[in-house]
């Protein structure tokens, strides 16, 4: 247990809070850091939407061209031609939705970082300001690697993580399946050393054969 104290609680004016080594507990190390890849999360957020975006905008557009050319908007009244345009500004919050989307997928890319430490895996992310999500393996209870067919034409995929209060995404990651199995593997062992008899929890645990030492 930490050392508790007057200091205890008193940030440090050297922490920005905005890195993962701001969060790392006392002796936690650092073993990965991944990314996703640039080019399939960005096109993942363009494509996934188009076709619902790309039918509401037409259907709008079409509207709004038949109004202008019968000369029925130049008939409206100032008011009433306010409203037409109020309409049709709330009517596209779909497509004005999906650009939000992509805006905002592209601005916060560089914000997005999975890292894999020896005690948990934290996920850095946000647009303004910076989340911190953190899974430690002994509150993981599943581990699922999803390739689909766009992510095979960039060699990717995506890892889900379930813990007991929360789930998330690692989105677009090179080698999934390598990365789903070592988290998984370490998931594993660290369960079996919590419930499997042992010499009254050693450093190294005499009761299961797992090589996890941390």
């Amino acid at each position: 247990m930490a050392n508790i104290d007057e200091n205890y609680f008193n940030p440090d004016e050297g922490i920005k809070q905005n890195q993962v080594e701001d969060i790392l507990e006392e002796g936690e190390t650092i073993l990965q850091r991944l990314k996703p890849d640039r080019t399939d999360y960005i096109l993942e957020a363009i494509f996934k939407g188009l076709p619902i975006a790309l039918l509401w905008a037409a259907f709008d557009t079409f509207a709004i061209i038949m109004m202008f050319s019968s000369g029925a908007f130049a008939e409206m009244g100032g008011w009433m031609a306010l409203f037409i345009i109020g309409f049709f500004g709330l009517h596209l919050i779909p497509v004005w939705l999906y650009v939000g989307g992509i805006i905002k997928r592209v601005a916060g890319y560089k914000n997005i970082e999975y890292v894999i430490t020896d005690k948990r895996i934290i996920i850095r992310s946000g647009l303004i300001g910076i989340d911190f999500r953190y899974f430690y393996y002994s509150a993981i209870q599943s581990v699922t690697v999803k390739v689909g067919l766009w992510d095979r034409l960039f060699k990717v995929g995506d890892l889900y993580l379930t813990a007991t209060n929360q789930a998330a995404v690692l989105e677009d990651i090179k080698n999934p399946y390598f990365f789903g199995t070592k988290i998984e593997k370490v998931v594993q062992d660290i369960k079996a050393d919590i419930s499997y008899p042992n010499d009254l929890r050693p450093e190294e645990n005499h009761g299961y054969n797992t090589k996890y030492k941390g």
